[in-house]
């Protein structure tokens, strides 16, 4: 018994697809009956032989023949509807299931923490979602009810093996001790050599992923070449490790018909001498021949399904892996409502590490309070922790120690869905969707009338160059982007945050990417949505956030100085060092301190 454990594990992450199959109770009985019935259909056939050929043929009468082979026919339409049910329903039930499991990864992994992809790469998430589910849907749509119709065939083969012959089914019996044998042994070996190429092509997808979404970056180092032996390399592991499987898997198929053939022409040799002697009968011989055919298939063709049992269960492993992930932000069991107004947004005594780098901490001991609609810049070298503050007030990280309040409530009190509303981003890498310009402005409101994505691109100075391109608002922008400029792309960004409408705007160098003469325009723009807004900006460039209500300066995850711009060039050495090497490379002077 010690190894009952781990025999039983070897397919038990597939029960855990349970839930999915659960809500399709009615179809999977239909198609159960669907194969009773086609297994059973089956099983008639070699009776129907066995009387047509003792009781038709040896009698003689054209009457009798005629009645065996009209009922052979009936059997056969029978087996014939009863196979294009099973195929039908199992189908459905196999593309159902797979669909509501893709949904429910994806939605699972749509709520996961910024953590979670610290240490995941996306391309592996996508090869789990496809190649993963696909290997369970060729289970549960194929597999599976091959595997039930040939159990029962190999139970009901036997059965009616033992009563046409007892002594000759015998002999099959035994060997079928012989034939399991191997598909214990090998079974084991090829679930784990499943799991190891479902790795190595997910690996693989994940470098191609990487690389596809840097491909400017490649071909301007001109690494082509190095990127494609890369991929090349991990794509011929792959193929390695599938071909080790394979080959456990045709070793298998080979020694199982061996032996299960083996065994038919040794028995089949006894019941020619059995005929010969007159205990059986030509018609039983026949028969008994057909069903030890039906049981040897139906036993090869368990070994078979067992090897896709073994695959899907090695599958099934990897996605219940991103299923069983919990992110560290969670929402608290009972939330309160934000208030609308309020003592503004604090930092209280915040310190924070990322889980990537423990012990670094990114901030410490981090305090500051922003009133409501003060608009307040974030400068300090790469680093100083400026970001941070952005990734905790929107809870895509939780602080080690103390807390963020809004208008006097904890953000870990409010639900995600109202804290992340109630912020607009536009961040420094503007992220573009591949939908068409009126898609992209309207993703933080969906319900945005024409009117009022026209007005935000005004504001953000994109209507004009919106309104030239090729079918205006409807026009496809393609994947991330790519047919718009670096400043185009910066300025739906920003339209999208000015269309949400939120009362804290949160800016990482949102004109970074502008020209000038568009850099003033969104300029304006952005100081008119600041308006009675609560506004937090991370200014790499001091130039832009002269006229800041509070300039709050960072380094080492804390504040070192914060003032205006005037008073910090005089008290912050930080700060006066920063604007002097700006200032000097862009006008070659250095600004006069106060």
């Amino acid at each position: 018994m010690p190894d009952a454990a781990p025999r039983s594990r070897r397919i038990a992450p597939l029960f855990a697809l349970a839930p999915f199959l659960r809500p399709y109770a009615g179809r999977w009985a239909l198609a159960f009956l669907a194969l009773l019935t086609s297994a059973g259909a089956t099983l008639a056939l070699p009776v129907a032989f066995k009387y047509l050929i003792d009781r038709g043929f040896a009698s003689g009468e054209r009457t009798h023949i005629d009645r065996y082979f009209i009922a052979l026919f009936i059997v056969s339409l029978v087996l014939a509807a009863a196979t294009a049910l099973r195929f039908y329903w199992v189908s459905w039930l196999g593309e159902r299931v797979t669909a509501d499991l893709r949904r429910t990864v994806y939605d699972h992994v749509m709520r996961m923490s910024p953590e979670f992809f610290e240490t995941t790469q996306t391309g592996e998430v996508l090869s789990r979602l496809t190649t993963d589910t696909t290997l369970i849907q060729a289970v549960v749509g194929t597999s599976l009810s091959l595997g039930l119709r040939n159990a029962l065939l190999t139970i009901g083969g036997v059965t009616m093996l033992v009563t046409t012959s007892p002594v000759l089914s015998g002999y099959i019996i035994a060997t079928l001790v012989v034939v399991v044998a191997p598909i214990v042994i090998f079974g084991r070996r090829v679930r784990k050599l499943s799991r190891a190429s479902q790795d190595k092509v997910a690996n693989a997808s994940a470098l191609a992923g990487e690389v596809l979404n840097a491909m400017p970056t490649v071909q301007s180092y001109t690494q082509e070449g190095y990127e494609t032996r890369r991929f090349g390399g991990a794509v011929e592991t792959a193929f390695e490790t599938a071909l080790t499987r394979i080959r456990a898997r045709a070793g298998l198929t080979a020694v199982v018909i061996v032996f299960v053939f083996a065994a038919i022409v040794f028995v089949l040799w006894l019941g020619a001498q059995s005929v010969l002697a007159g205990r059986m009968t030509a018609g039983q011989l026949s028969q008994f021949i057909l069903y030890a055919v039906f049981t040897a298939g139906a036993v090869g063709a368990v070994a078979e399904v067992w090897g896709d049992l073994q695959r899907a269960a090695g599958a099934t492993e990897r996605l219940l892996q991103l299923l069983g992930a919990r992110s560290p932000v969670v929402e608290a069991a009972t939330t309160v409502p934000l208030p609308a107004q309020g003592e503004g947004i604090r930092f209280d005594n915040v310190s924070f590490s990322y889980p990537s780098r423990p012990g670094v901490a990114a901030l410490a001991g981090f305090t500051l309070d922003v009133r409501p609609g003060e608009h307040v810049a974030l400068v300090g070298p790469s680093g100083a922790g400026k970001t941070t503050l952005f990734q905790l007030l929107l809870r895509f990280y939780d602080p080690q120690a103390g807390q963020i309040l809004i208008n006097g409530v904890p953000t870990q009190q409010v639900s995600l869905n109202a804290l992340r509303q109630s912020i607009g981003v536009v961040l420094q890498e503007s992220v573009i969707f591949s939908g068409s310009v009126l898609d992209n402005i309207r993703y933080g409101m969906p319900d945005a009338s024409l009117a009022e994505v026209q007005r935000a691109a005004g504001m953000a100075a994109a209507a004009e160059f919106i309104e030239a391109l090729p079918q205006g608002y409807d026009t496809f922008l393609g994947e991330r982007g790519v047919r718009l400029s670096g400043g185009q792309r910066q300025r739906l960004a920003i339209a999208r945050a000015i269309l949400k409408n939120p009362p804290i705007l949160l800016l990482d160098e949102a004109t970074s990417a502008l020209d000038a003469a568009s850099e003033r325009l969104v300029q304006t723009a952005l100081d008119n949505a600041a308006l009675n807004r609560t506004t937090l900006v991370i200014a790499h460039r001091l130039a832009t956030v002269q006229q800041a209500d509070r300039i709050v300066v960072m380094e080492h995850g804390r504040i070192v100085a914060q003032g205006r711009h005037a008073e910090l060039l005089h008290s912050s050495p930080l700060y006066a060092q920063l604007a002097a090497l700006q200032f000097e490379m862009t006008s070659g002077e250095l600004p006069a301190r106060a």
